[in-house]
This record gives structure tokens, sequence and C-alpha cells, in this order.
């Protein structure tokens, strides 16, 4: 008896139709895109999808004339966003900053989304991130047989952008060597990128921006020297100012993640997601909520980028090794590995914390549990 089973290389027609695992913010939310552009009748820039005040209410949300509902992308200071939106209206470049954690990604994400309607334009920073990867590479095959021409230049994403009049990303700017930074000026400034193996340049189209996000808290960073850093307007993202946003971002992103990894909704995860909102905020702080009791912090941001994956990872243990309940177990461990980094210094900042604040604290004996016992 023969036996069906999946290819593992699957044919063309299969991998079209494979949902993917995180589609880009203008696929995601394309309904709301869509509401938003038949009802903005506000003037719009240049090579817009929709007005600057539509595009602010995408990420903030709101509900519209028909009743339709824009679910928040950023929960925060409405002037943040609106700055920033305003920002990319003019011939300056956007700087997101701040510490690791902030949403600075995902906020450049969906303005790209909401002011191009394509947020895949994008330059990851890295250490080795080469110059062609922000102005231009070549085909070395067409360049050896015929010689420099424009069938044999490879274009980055910040020259398409240019000639196509859209926003381009650049993430992670500091990590970028300052040399490679430095060929971001004249596009800033001049808008245009000389090709001087053809003689030629390249000249910004109306439309064309850049948004950039940078933190100066991780290691292996490069400052931006000050000639780049008048190009930007830089906007500032915080952290959340109270326990009760920080939860409801939380909840919020772990609720679309687990959909689209088919991970059943945890009852009352809500409580669960406090307790590591809490735990993560004191320690950042270095101060316990109620004000009394001073902590050491730890070596890492613990970010609320951090807390979504630690319950991310506690309700899967949750739904495939639990009964579906998100509980202290099931976050324990993604805490621990969060909160020691430094597997000497980290861990007492740990012990100690779990004993002055987490053993006293009323209603949080099982949590207290859990982390002691994958704290060994």
């Amino acid at each position: 008896m023969s036996v069906s089973v999946d290819p593992l290389f699957p044919e063309p027609a299969q991998q079209q139709s494979a949902q993917p695992l995180r589609p880009h913010a203008e696929h995601a939310f394309a309904t709301e895109l869509t509401a938003l552009a038949a009802q903005d009748d506000r003037p719009r820039p240049a090579r817009w999808k929709l007005s600057p005040w539509a595009v602010a209410t995408y990420l903030l949300g709101g509900t519209l004339p028909d009743g339709t509902v824009i679910t928040p992308k950023y929960v925060g200071p409405r002037r943040i966003v609106e700055v920033a939106v305003t920002t990319l209206a003019t011939d300056r470049a956007l700087l997101l900053l701040g510490v690791p954690g902030t949403a600075k990604t995902w906020v450049s994400e969906h303005l790209a989304a909401a002011v191009s309607g394509d947020s895949t334009l994008l330059v990851q920073g890295t250490a080795g991130t080469p110059e062609e990867a922000i102005r231009y590479g070549w085909n070395y095959a067409q360049l050896l047989a015929n010689g420099p021409s424009r069938a044999a230049l490879v274009p980055s994403p910040v020259m398409r952008a240019m000639t196509e009049g859209r926003t381009v990303r650049v993430e992670e700017l500091t990590r970028i060597p300052a040399d490679v930074q430095d060929s971001l000026i004249t596009i800033l400034s001049e808008k245009t990128l000389p090709v001087p193996e053809l003689g030629e340049e390249v000249q910004a189209v109306r439309g064309f921006n850049l948004v950039a996000t940078a933190n100066d808290r991780d290691r292996g960073v490069n400052e931006l020297s000050s000639a780049l850093r008048r190009r930007f307007n830089t906007v500032v993202l915080p952290l959340p100012e109270s326990v009760e946003a920080e939860v409801g971002i939380v909840a919020r992103r772990v609720d679309q993640i687990g959909r689209s990894l088919d991970l059943p909704a945890a009852p009352d995860g809500v409580d669960e997601i406090r307790r590591v909102v809490t735990v993560f905020r004191e320690l950042r702080d270095g101060i316990t909520s109620d004000g009394r009791t001073k902590v050491k912090s730890p070596s890492g941001t613990l970010s609320t980028a951090e807390a979504i994956s630690v319950v991310t990872g506690g309700l899967a243990l949750a739904a495939h090794f639990g009964d579906g309940v998100l509980r202290a177990g099931d976050v324990a461990a993604g805490i621990l590995g969060a909160v020691v980094r430094d597997p000497a210094a980290d861990r007492v900042v740990w012990q100690e914390y779990l004993e002055a604040v987490v053993r006293e604290r009323h209603g949080w004996t099982d949590f207290y549990r859990a982390c002691r016992e994958v704290s060994g």
C-alpha cells in the first residue's frame, strides 16, 4: 500500500498558494488601507496613497464615518506620529530613535505601507552592509561582457525609491559602518545619486523619502556623523508610559502572532501578561511599581518586544503541552532567558528580585514557585 506524503520541495503552484508566515503590512491590513483611501478626501502629497491625516489615523487607530474600525498599530503619544508623518511630507528624512523594543521597525514598516503602499524597499543594516546596498551594484556577467551600462547596473532599494517616488526603509542605521552611512549624505541633501561609471546621475522624483531606525543602547553601534544626523529629523520613540498601556500592546501583538501561528487564544491570559510586563518594568526601572523597593537592573533591555516574545512562547507551551490556559509555568522559562543574559551577574540580580519582591507579593506564589523551579 502506497503512502502519500507531502513533498519536501513543493511545486511552484503549491508554493504560491502557501500563506506567508508574516505578511507585509500592506497585505495584512489591506482592508483598512482600502477603506481609508476610499474615504480620504484630504490633500495628498505627490505619489502618496493616503493623506497625512489618513496615515496618522492608520497608525493610531480610529473609526471611519462608515463604521470601519482601524486598529491601532502604535500606542503612544499622538504628536510623535504626527511629527513623523509630517516629516515624510517634507524634503527631510526621518530617523526613528529609541531603545530596543520601542516599535521602531514596526512603525517604519507601517509608515511605508500607508504612504507608498509598499514596505518592501528595505536596507537591513548590519556590520557587513556594503555601500552597494545603499547606492547600486553591478551584474558582473553583463559588466564583463559589455562594460558599464544601464543594463549591467543593479539598483539598490534606495535607488529604486528615488526613481519611483516611494518611501525606502533603512533598518538599524547605526549598525552600518560609518563610511557606508555617509553614502547617504548626498542622497539626502541633494536628492541625487551620482553614477560616475556611466557619467550620469539618478535624481529623486517627488514622493521619495527615507525612514531610518537606530538605537544607541546596544553594543556594536556606530555613531552617526554630525553631517548625516543633520539630514534627518529625529523622532524619539519612548517606552510605554504605564503598565496598562504596555499590557495592551503585548496582548494585541501576541493575539496577532498567535492567529498567524494558529495558536488558540489563552483564556485569562491577560493576568500572566500583566505579571510579565510588571516584572520587566520593575527590573528595567530599578524600582518596584509601588515605589517602595529598589532593585538591581540586569544587563538586558527587557523591552516590550521581549515581553511579546516571552508571552508568545508561553502561549505555544500552553497550547501544545498544557491545557490551553496560559499559566505562570508557561512564561517562567522565557522570563529567565530574557533576564539572565550574563550568566554570572544577571543571575544574582534575578535571584535577589525573586526573593525580595516576587516571594513577598500577594497572589504571586505560583509565579514564584515556577520561576524558582526553572532557575534551579
